[in-house]
């Protein structure tokens, strides 16, 4: 009898299962974005940094992506314009996810053969200047008597000095307008070149040839970006320049912040042990050098002085560490740069060390290596150097990846990579 019951029982709940259609899955990845989706880097400059108005800005094109995959922002559908720089593109400048406004491109251009873009910048929270004249109550005269209906006739405007057609007449030849005049006369021309506008929003799909004012242009290095000239100008010349990464995707995910919050004693103790994991690296590879050099049977000379730089527990110089938590799990993604410090009795060949190491904390709160490089300017030919620009969502999935700038001897390129379990996948790589 109890299992007669039993196999009712479960028939039923089947039946009431099929009947409540499917189950939804709690917990499944949400749809990646296929794009276009692209990447730049925004230059803005300015002559107070702390002044954002009036700052104007320059679009550095990294990467896009089209259906998954990533291209080159530079030189992708360049029909003359690369499809990332055309014209009324919105940027979206971000700050390790945290929206800092937004870019416009209004003239797309070459700097030597690097394609770039200049627009308008609107920081966060400033309003967009009104492109619409504003409307203004009229004023009743309050005269005596009954009101009487005008017509407008041109013997009236005969009557009274104006022309008779609607254009202003041209000041004769030795005199000036009045303050008056002036004023009318500019407000007049601006009614007549100001249009229905409307702020530009982010576009995707093919650019439209029918927008091309230009084709490009071709632009001048920023005078900040170049060493000051000797003089009393010099100063006036330099500008304060800042970088901001920066997404245009129509239909992307909303950014979310990728900052890891922690007290400054707990940020003092990361600190500390990337330190030693960094020494512990150097060691590592100084003896590998050392190894290297006995078993090729050649001068060891190289492999003695990276032993010597790399065993000894010298400090580190020009010492940067950030914090990211970049799947919202909890986990804290550390990324470390420094120099190694310049020893007591280092010849004058001595080359610093550029150190970039990559780690993530596992279960007992260890840290775990997942990527690591070193380099000196004699051999940027074999190791590039790694400059980490900010955390951004590149590929639209909700979780920040690290975007590098990577300079080898020939050049520089930037590139982006996920963080993984064990280590970094590369999803661009730029080349120089």
């Amino acid at each position: 009898m109890c299992a007669v019951t039993l196999g009712i029982s479960i028939l039923l709940a089947g039946a009431w299962l099929v009947a409540q259609g499917p189950v939804t899955q709690y917990g499944r990845k949400a749809k990646a974005d296929r794009g276009p989706r692209a990447l730049g880097l925004v230059q803005l400059w300015s002559s107070s940094p702390s002044s954002s108005k009036g700052k104007k800005g320059r679009l550095i094109p990294i990467a896009i992506m089209m259906d998954g995959k990533f291209y080159d922002a530079g030189s992708y559908k360049a029909t003359p314009v690369p499809m990332a720089l055309d014209f009324d593109v919105v940027y979206e400048g971000y700050r390790t996810g945290v929206s800092q406004g937004a870019l416009t491109i209004t003239q797309p251009g070459q700097l030597g053969r690097m394609w770039m873009a200049e627009g308008t910048w609107l920081a966060a929270g400033e309003k967009a200047a009104e492109t619409r004249m504003k409307y203004a109550t009229p004023v009743i005269e309050d005269k005596d008597g009954p009101p009487v209906l005008h017509r407008h006739s041109e013997k009236a405007d005969t009557d009274r000095g104006a022309p008779a057609s609607g254009t202003p007449t041209p000041p004769e030849e030795g005199k000036t307008r009045s303050a008056p005049e002036a004023a009318k006369v500019a407000a007049a021309a601006q009614v007549e070149t100001m249009g229905d506008r409307t702020p530009p929003r982010l576009r995707r799909g093919k650019p439209d040839a029918n927008a091309h004012r230009e084709a490009f242009a071709t632009f001048d290095p920023l005078p900040g970006a170049l060493p000051a000239k000797a003089g009393k100008d010099s100063a006036a010349e330099a500008l304060q320049i800042t970088f901001v990464p920066a997404i245009s995707d129509a239909g992307g995910p909303d950014a979310r912040p990728y900052t890891y919050d922690l007290k400054p004693a707990e940020e003092a103790i990361y600190r500390n042990k990337m330190l030693e994991l960094a020494r512990t690296q150097l060691r590592d590879h100084a003896g590998a050098a050392v190894r290297n050099a006995v078993a090729g049977g050649g001068n060891s000379a190289a492999g003695k002085t990276a032993s010597k730089s790399g065993l000894a527990k010298s400090a580190f110089d020009d010492v940067n560490v950030r914090i990211f938590d970049l799947s919202s799990s909890n986990e804290p993604v550390l990324v470390l740069s420094a120099k190694t410090h310049r020893p007591g009795g280092a010849t004058e060949d001595f080359q610093p060390q550029e150190v970039t190491l990559i780690a993530r904390t596992n279960l007992e709160g260890e840290l775990n290596k997942m990527f690591f490089s070193q380099t000196d300017s004699r051999h940027l030919d074999v190791a590039p150097r790694m400059e980490l620009i900010d955390a951004v969502d590149a590929d639209g999935d909700g979780r920040g990846e690290l975007l590098f700038r990577r300079t080898f001897d020939g050049g520089s390129a930037y590139a982006i990579y996920r963080v993984t379990a064990d280590g970094l996948w590369p999803l661009f790589e730029g080349t120089p």
